[in-house]
Protein backbone atom coordinates (compact mmCIF):
# COMPACT_ATOMS: atom_id res chain seq x y z
CA UNK A 1 0.00 0.00 0.00
CA UNK A 2 1.38 3.37 -1.03
CA UNK A 3 1.75 5.95 1.73
CA UNK A 4 1.32 9.67 1.08
CA UNK A 5 3.02 12.49 2.95
CA UNK A 6 0.26 14.90 4.01
CA UNK A 7 0.45 18.51 5.17
CA UNK A 8 -2.12 21.02 6.41
CA UNK A 9 -1.98 24.73 5.67
CA UNK A 10 -4.38 26.36 8.11
CA UNK A 11 -5.21 24.53 11.34
CA UNK A 12 -8.53 26.06 12.44
CA UNK A 13 -12.02 24.59 12.74
CA UNK A 14 -12.29 23.30 9.17
CA UNK A 15 -8.87 21.70 9.41
CA UNK A 16 -10.17 19.64 12.33
CA UNK A 17 -13.05 18.40 10.15
CA UNK A 18 -10.69 17.54 7.29
CA UNK A 19 -8.38 15.81 9.77
CA UNK A 20 -11.11 13.30 10.60
CA UNK A 21 -11.07 12.16 6.98
CA UNK A 22 -7.28 12.05 6.82
CA UNK A 23 -6.99 10.11 10.07
CA UNK A 24 -9.34 7.41 8.78
CA UNK A 25 -7.28 6.78 5.63
CA UNK A 26 -4.29 4.55 6.41
CA UNK A 27 -2.58 5.71 3.22
CA UNK A 28 -2.18 9.21 4.71
CA UNK A 29 0.71 10.15 7.00
CA UNK A 30 0.49 13.71 8.31
CA UNK A 31 4.05 15.01 8.41
CA UNK A 32 3.60 18.78 8.73
CA UNK A 33 1.20 21.48 9.89
CA UNK A 34 1.40 25.17 9.01
CA UNK A 35 -0.45 28.07 10.60
CA UNK A 36 0.40 31.65 11.51
CA UNK A 37 -0.77 30.63 14.99
CA UNK A 38 1.53 27.95 16.33
CA UNK A 39 -1.03 27.31 19.09
CA UNK A 40 -3.65 26.31 16.49
CA UNK A 41 -1.20 23.92 14.85
CA UNK A 42 -0.19 22.44 18.19
CA UNK A 43 -3.85 21.90 19.12
CA UNK A 44 -4.55 20.06 15.85
CA UNK A 45 -1.39 18.01 16.30
CA UNK A 46 -2.32 17.04 19.84
CA UNK A 47 -6.00 16.25 19.25
CA UNK A 48 -5.26 13.87 16.37
CA UNK A 49 -1.90 12.55 17.52
CA UNK A 50 -0.23 13.40 14.22
CA UNK A 51 3.27 14.00 15.63
CA UNK A 52 3.80 16.34 12.70
CA UNK A 53 6.40 19.08 12.36
CA UNK A 54 4.95 22.56 12.90
CA UNK A 55 5.68 25.62 10.78
CA UNK A 56 4.48 29.21 10.73
CA UNK A 57 5.59 29.70 7.11
CA UNK A 58 3.88 27.38 4.62
CA UNK A 59 6.51 28.00 1.94
CA UNK A 60 9.25 26.81 4.28
CA UNK A 61 7.12 23.78 5.11
CA UNK A 62 6.57 22.90 1.44
CA UNK A 63 10.29 23.20 0.69
CA UNK A 64 11.44 21.10 3.63
CA UNK A 65 8.71 18.47 3.89
CA UNK A 66 7.81 18.01 0.19
CA UNK A 67 4.28 16.69 0.90
CA UNK A 68 2.36 14.63 -1.64
CA UNK A 69 -1.05 15.87 -0.46
CA UNK A 70 -1.82 19.30 0.98
CA UNK A 71 -5.04 20.38 2.64
CA UNK A 72 -5.69 24.13 2.35
CA UNK A 73 -8.03 25.23 5.13
CA UNK A 74 -7.70 29.00 4.80
CA UNK A 75 -9.94 31.99 4.19
CA UNK A 76 -11.11 32.47 0.61
CA UNK A 77 -8.68 35.19 -0.65
CA UNK A 78 -5.72 32.95 0.24
CA UNK A 79 -6.80 29.95 -1.84
CA UNK A 80 -5.22 30.96 -5.15
CA UNK A 81 -1.77 32.13 -3.93
CA UNK A 82 -1.34 29.21 -1.54
CA UNK A 83 -2.50 26.67 -4.13
CA UNK A 84 0.01 28.14 -6.57
CA UNK A 85 2.74 27.65 -3.97
CA UNK A 86 1.69 24.02 -3.44
CA UNK A 87 1.57 23.21 -7.15
CA UNK A 88 4.95 24.85 -7.79
CA UNK A 89 6.42 22.88 -4.87
CA UNK A 90 5.40 19.63 -6.57
CA UNK A 91 2.37 18.57 -4.53
CA UNK A 92 0.54 15.73 -6.26
CA UNK A 93 -2.87 16.70 -4.90
CA UNK A 94 -4.45 19.63 -3.08
CA UNK A 95 -7.73 19.40 -1.16
CA UNK A 96 -8.88 23.00 -0.81
CA UNK A 97 -11.63 24.53 1.28
CA UNK A 98 -14.51 26.02 -0.71
CA UNK A 99 -15.41 28.42 -2.29
CA UNK A 100 -12.80 28.49 -5.03
CA UNK A 101 -11.86 32.16 -4.83
CA UNK A 102 -13.26 35.68 -4.51
CA UNK A 103 -13.25 36.52 -8.25
CA UNK A 104 -14.08 34.63 -11.41
CA UNK A 105 -10.65 35.32 -12.88
CA UNK A 106 -8.97 33.78 -9.83
CA UNK A 107 -11.20 30.70 -10.05
CA UNK A 108 -10.16 30.21 -13.67
CA UNK A 109 -6.51 30.74 -12.76
CA UNK A 110 -6.69 27.96 -10.17
CA UNK A 111 -8.01 25.66 -12.88
CA UNK A 112 -5.27 26.74 -15.27
CA UNK A 113 -2.55 26.03 -12.71
CA UNK A 114 -4.01 22.59 -11.95
CA UNK A 115 -4.15 21.77 -15.65
CA UNK A 116 -0.63 23.03 -16.33
CA UNK A 117 1.07 21.33 -13.38
CA UNK A 118 -1.01 18.15 -13.24
CA UNK A 119 -1.74 18.74 -9.57
CA UNK A 120 -5.07 17.12 -8.66
CA UNK A 121 -7.21 19.97 -7.28
CA UNK A 122 -10.42 19.29 -5.39
CA UNK A 123 -12.72 21.44 -3.27
CA UNK A 124 -14.56 20.48 -0.10
CA UNK A 125 -18.01 20.09 -1.58
CA UNK A 126 -18.18 17.04 0.64
CA UNK A 127 -21.97 16.87 0.68
CA UNK A 128 -21.76 14.88 -2.56
CA UNK A 129 -20.67 12.00 -0.32
CA UNK A 130 -23.75 12.16 1.93
CA UNK A 131 -25.75 8.93 1.67
CA UNK A 132 -29.02 10.75 0.98
CA UNK A 133 -27.52 12.75 -1.89
CA UNK A 134 -26.09 9.58 -3.40
CA UNK A 135 -29.50 7.92 -3.08
CA UNK A 136 -31.27 10.93 -4.62
CA UNK A 137 -28.91 10.86 -7.60
CA UNK A 138 -29.68 7.17 -8.06
CA UNK A 139 -33.45 7.72 -7.83
CA UNK A 140 -33.31 10.51 -10.42
CA UNK A 141 -31.13 8.44 -12.75
CA UNK A 142 -33.50 5.48 -12.42
CA UNK A 143 -36.43 7.71 -13.43
CA UNK A 144 -38.31 7.38 -10.11
CA UNK A 145 -39.73 10.89 -10.58
CA UNK A 146 -39.76 10.74 -14.37
CA UNK A 147 -37.96 13.29 -16.53
CA UNK A 148 -36.68 16.25 -14.53
CA UNK A 149 -38.39 19.46 -15.65
CA UNK A 150 -37.89 21.96 -12.83
CA UNK A 151 -35.83 22.65 -9.73
CA UNK A 152 -36.22 24.92 -6.72
CA UNK A 153 -32.94 25.76 -5.01
CA UNK A 154 -32.54 27.13 -1.49
CA UNK A 155 -29.49 28.36 0.38
CA UNK A 156 -28.60 30.42 3.43
CA UNK A 157 -26.79 33.64 2.57
CA UNK A 158 -24.50 34.09 0.71
CA UNK A 159 -24.06 33.06 -2.92
CA UNK A 160 -20.29 32.59 -2.87
CA UNK A 161 -19.83 30.65 0.34
CA UNK A 162 -23.18 28.86 0.75
CA UNK A 163 -24.80 29.01 -2.66
CA UNK A 164 -21.98 26.95 -4.14
CA UNK A 165 -23.22 23.94 -2.14
CA UNK A 166 -26.76 24.28 -3.50
CA UNK A 167 -25.66 24.82 -7.10
CA UNK A 168 -23.26 21.88 -6.87
CA UNK A 169 -26.02 19.70 -5.40
CA UNK A 170 -28.36 20.59 -8.27
CA UNK A 171 -25.72 20.03 -10.95
CA UNK A 172 -24.82 16.65 -9.45
CA UNK A 173 -28.48 15.57 -9.69
CA UNK A 174 -28.41 16.29 -13.43
CA UNK A 175 -25.26 14.33 -14.19
CA UNK A 176 -23.07 17.47 -14.26
CA UNK A 177 -25.25 19.42 -16.71
CA UNK A 178 -23.89 22.99 -17.13
CA UNK A 179 -25.98 26.15 -16.98
CA UNK A 180 -27.08 27.99 -20.15
CA UNK A 181 -28.07 31.37 -18.70
CA UNK A 182 -28.58 33.14 -15.39
CA UNK A 183 -30.86 35.97 -14.29
CA UNK A 184 -30.29 37.24 -10.78
CA UNK A 185 -30.99 39.86 -8.13
CA UNK A 186 -29.34 40.51 -4.76
CA UNK A 187 -30.49 41.97 -1.46
CA UNK A 188 -27.93 44.48 -0.12
CA UNK A 189 -29.98 45.87 2.74
CA UNK A 190 -27.20 44.35 4.84
CA UNK A 191 -23.64 43.57 3.76
CA UNK A 192 -22.02 40.51 5.26
CA UNK A 193 -18.35 39.60 5.41
CA UNK A 194 -17.57 35.90 5.14
CA UNK A 195 -13.94 34.84 5.44
CA UNK A 196 -12.76 38.30 4.38
CA UNK A 197 -15.05 38.52 1.33
CA UNK A 198 -18.03 40.93 1.33
CA UNK A 199 -21.40 39.52 0.31
CA UNK A 200 -25.09 40.21 -0.04
CA UNK A 201 -27.59 39.13 2.61
CA UNK A 202 -29.96 37.51 0.13
CA UNK A 203 -30.44 36.67 -3.54
CA UNK A 204 -33.00 35.29 -5.94
CA UNK A 205 -33.15 34.42 -9.61
CA UNK A 206 -33.40 31.78 -12.29
CA UNK A 207 -30.95 29.42 -13.94
CA UNK A 208 -31.64 27.65 -17.21
CA UNK A 209 -29.58 24.51 -17.74
CA UNK A 210 -28.53 23.19 -21.14
CA UNK A 211 -30.92 20.24 -20.80
CA UNK A 212 -33.92 22.60 -20.59
CA UNK A 213 -34.41 22.35 -16.81
CA UNK A 214 -35.33 25.72 -15.30
CA UNK A 215 -34.28 26.30 -11.70
CA UNK A 216 -35.52 28.99 -9.35
CA UNK A 217 -33.07 30.05 -6.66
CA UNK A 218 -33.56 31.79 -3.33
CA UNK A 219 -31.13 32.55 -0.52
CA UNK A 220 -31.45 34.60 2.60
CA UNK A 221 -33.68 34.63 5.63
CA UNK A 222 -36.24 31.88 5.05
CA UNK A 223 -39.05 31.02 7.46
CA UNK A 224 -38.23 27.52 8.64
CA UNK A 225 -41.59 26.37 9.93
CA UNK A 226 -44.97 25.85 8.30
CA UNK A 227 -47.48 25.34 11.13
CA UNK A 228 -50.29 24.52 8.72
CA UNK A 229 -48.35 21.61 7.26
CA UNK A 230 -46.40 20.76 10.41
CA UNK A 231 -43.19 20.34 8.41
CA UNK A 232 -39.87 22.02 7.87
CA UNK A 233 -39.33 24.10 4.78
CA UNK A 234 -36.28 23.56 2.62
CA UNK A 235 -33.88 26.26 3.79
CA UNK A 236 -30.75 24.65 2.35
CA UNK A 237 -31.28 22.15 -0.41
CA UNK A 238 -33.07 21.24 -3.62
CA UNK A 239 -36.57 20.32 -4.71
CA UNK A 240 -36.45 18.33 -7.95
CA UNK A 241 -39.71 18.11 -9.90
CA UNK A 242 -40.18 15.52 -12.61
CA UNK A 243 -42.97 14.34 -14.88
CA UNK A 244 -43.86 11.51 -12.45
CA UNK A 245 -43.25 13.11 -9.06
CA UNK A 246 -40.79 15.11 -6.99
CA UNK A 247 -38.13 14.75 -4.32
CA UNK A 248 -36.93 17.27 -1.72
CA UNK A 249 -33.43 16.93 -0.27
CA UNK A 250 -31.61 19.05 2.27
CA UNK A 251 -27.91 19.91 1.88
CA UNK A 252 -26.68 16.93 3.88
CA UNK A 253 -28.87 14.47 2.02
CA UNK A 254 -31.91 14.41 4.33
CA UNK A 255 -34.79 13.39 2.08
CA UNK A 256 -37.58 15.61 3.38
CA UNK A 257 -40.25 14.42 0.98
CA UNK A 258 -40.54 12.17 -2.05
CA UNK A 259 -43.61 11.46 -4.17
CA UNK A 260 -44.22 9.22 -7.15
CA UNK A 261 -47.64 9.96 -8.63
CA UNK A 262 -47.98 6.43 -10.01
CA UNK A 263 -46.87 4.72 -6.78
CA UNK A 264 -48.21 6.50 -3.67
CA UNK A 265 -46.60 3.86 -1.44
CA UNK A 266 -43.08 4.93 -2.44
CA UNK A 267 -41.48 6.46 0.66
CA UNK A 268 -37.66 6.49 0.67
CA UNK A 269 -36.04 6.03 4.03
CA UNK A 270 -34.36 9.02 5.64
CA UNK A 271 -30.61 8.54 5.24
CA UNK A 272 -28.48 10.76 7.46
CA UNK A 273 -24.75 11.33 7.09
CA UNK A 274 -22.68 13.24 9.60
CA UNK A 275 -20.10 15.78 8.50
CA UNK A 276 -17.44 13.32 9.68
CA UNK A 277 -18.76 10.59 7.36
CA UNK A 278 -18.83 13.03 4.46
CA UNK A 279 -15.25 14.17 5.10
CA UNK A 280 -14.07 10.57 5.34
CA UNK A 281 -15.66 9.87 1.97
CA UNK A 282 -14.18 13.03 0.47
CA UNK A 283 -10.60 12.31 1.53
CA UNK A 284 -10.76 8.60 0.64
CA UNK A 285 -12.12 9.38 -2.82
CA UNK A 286 -9.48 12.06 -3.47
CA UNK A 287 -6.70 9.59 -2.62
CA UNK A 288 -8.37 6.88 -4.73
CA UNK A 289 -8.46 9.22 -7.73
CA UNK A 290 -4.82 10.14 -7.23
CA UNK A 291 -4.03 6.45 -7.65
CA UNK A 292 -6.42 5.71 -10.53
CA UNK A 293 -6.16 9.00 -12.44
CA UNK A 294 -9.93 9.40 -12.77
CA UNK A 295 -11.62 12.78 -12.32
CA UNK A 296 -12.63 13.27 -8.69
CA UNK A 297 -16.26 13.71 -7.70
CA UNK A 298 -15.37 17.17 -6.38
CA UNK A 299 -12.81 18.18 -9.01
CA UNK A 300 -11.97 21.79 -9.81
CA UNK A 301 -13.77 21.33 -13.14
CA UNK A 302 -17.03 20.67 -11.30
CA UNK A 303 -16.41 23.47 -8.81
CA UNK A 304 -15.93 25.82 -11.77
CA UNK A 305 -19.45 25.04 -13.05
CA UNK A 306 -21.03 26.16 -9.78
CA UNK A 307 -18.70 29.12 -9.43
CA UNK A 308 -19.57 30.29 -12.94
CA UNK A 309 -23.25 30.44 -11.95
CA UNK A 310 -22.38 32.54 -8.90
CA UNK A 311 -20.38 35.13 -10.81
CA UNK A 312 -22.94 35.14 -13.65
CA UNK A 313 -25.55 35.91 -10.98
CA UNK A 314 -23.53 38.95 -9.89
CA UNK A 315 -22.88 39.96 -13.51
CA UNK A 316 -26.62 39.82 -14.18
CA UNK A 317 -27.09 42.36 -11.39
CA UNK A 318 -24.41 44.58 -12.89
CA UNK A 319 -25.89 44.42 -16.39
CA UNK A 320 -29.54 44.43 -15.31
CA UNK A 321 -29.94 41.64 -17.84
CA UNK A 322 -29.87 37.91 -18.35
CA UNK A 323 -26.32 36.55 -18.74
CA UNK A 324 -25.56 33.84 -21.27
CA UNK A 325 -22.93 31.23 -20.45
CA UNK A 326 -20.08 30.50 -20.75
CA UNK A 327 -19.25 33.65 -18.80
CA UNK A 328 -16.82 35.77 -20.80
CA UNK A 329 -15.38 39.25 -20.41
CA UNK A 330 -15.57 39.01 -16.60
CA UNK A 331 -12.49 38.63 -14.40
CA UNK A 332 -13.55 40.40 -11.21
CA UNK A 333 -16.34 39.77 -8.75
CA UNK A 334 -19.07 42.03 -10.13
CA UNK A 335 -20.58 42.21 -6.65
CA UNK A 336 -17.36 43.49 -5.02
CA UNK A 337 -16.77 45.94 -7.86
CA UNK A 338 -20.29 47.37 -7.55
CA UNK A 339 -19.95 47.55 -3.78
CA UNK A 340 -16.64 49.44 -4.02
CA UNK A 341 -18.17 51.83 -6.56
CA UNK A 342 -21.01 52.67 -4.19
CA UNK A 343 -23.76 51.17 -6.32
CA UNK A 344 -25.43 49.57 -3.32
CA UNK A 345 -25.80 52.75 -1.29
CA UNK A 346 -29.08 52.66 0.60
CA UNK A 347 -31.79 54.98 -0.63
CA UNK A 348 -31.90 58.14 1.45
CA UNK A 349 -28.48 57.52 2.99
Amino acid sequence: MKRYRVAFIGCGKRAHEHAIGVQEDSRCEVVALSDISSASAETLNSEFGFQANIYMDHKEMLAKEKPDLVLICLWTPLHLPVFRDCAEAGAKAVLCEKPMSATWGECQEMGRIAEETGCQLTFSLQRRFAKGNQTARRFIKEGRIGQVVRMDLYSPPNLLDCGIHTFDQAISYMDEEPAKWVLGAVDTSEIFNWFNVPSECGASGQIMFTNGVLASFYSGSIDTWEPQQDMMKLWAGVRVTGTKGFIEIMWDGQIVNAVNYEDPSWKPELELSSMSEQMIGYVRHAVDCLETGEEPEVSYQKALRSSEIIFAFYESVRRNARVELPLTGVMDSPFITMLEQGQFTKQGA
